[in-house]
């Protein structure tokens, strides 16, 4: 799998940390191990265009994800062709702001939203309570998986 992480702002962004978070959550949801995604750290600016662009919404926001091949996760059929999930587009700056509202750092709330952006990118949603509790479930889990392959 190639997990291209990109950082266009002057935040200091873990690229190796996002990366194997990423391959992290993929092996997590049964998704091919050839697979390749992008993970981009923009400004506000940047955000904003893209939040006005294609979710008609005024400002930055926090995580927007751009899915390529259509997915749904949970196959175990290795035999499954390789795709090219998307992009996962992350705004630091918005990131940093939550952070200080949540009161975690800046880099846990980055692997949040790229685990939130990730599942978003296969095809998860939040809109009904249903589809809420199965979303945050899985992000929580792959977090929980990652930062006990971290220590």
């Amino acid at each position: 799998m190639t997990v291209e992480v990109l950082n266009e702002t002057e935040f200091t962004v873990n690229i190796k940390e996002i990366s194997d978070l990423v391959q992290v959550a993929m092996k997590a949801m049964k998704i091919h191990p050839q697979s390749d995604l992008s993970v981009i750290f923009v400004d506000e600016e940047a955000m904003s265009q893209l939040h006005q662009r294609w979710m008609n919404e005024p400002g930055p926001t926090d995580v927007l994800s751009f899915p390529m091949d259509e997915l749904r996760p949970g196959d175990d059929d290795d035999s499954k062709s390789e795709l090219l999930l998307g992009d996962i587009v992350i705004c630091p700056s918005v990131a940093a702001t939550q952070a200080v509202a949540a009161g975690h750092e800046t880099s846990a709330e980055i692997r949040l939203l790229t685990v939130h952006g990730f599942l978003h990118l296969i095809g998860f949603d939040h809109e009904v309570e249903v589809e809420h509790r199965e979303m945050f479930g899985l992000q929580d889990k792959i977090l929980s998986e990652f930062s006990e392959i971290k220590v």
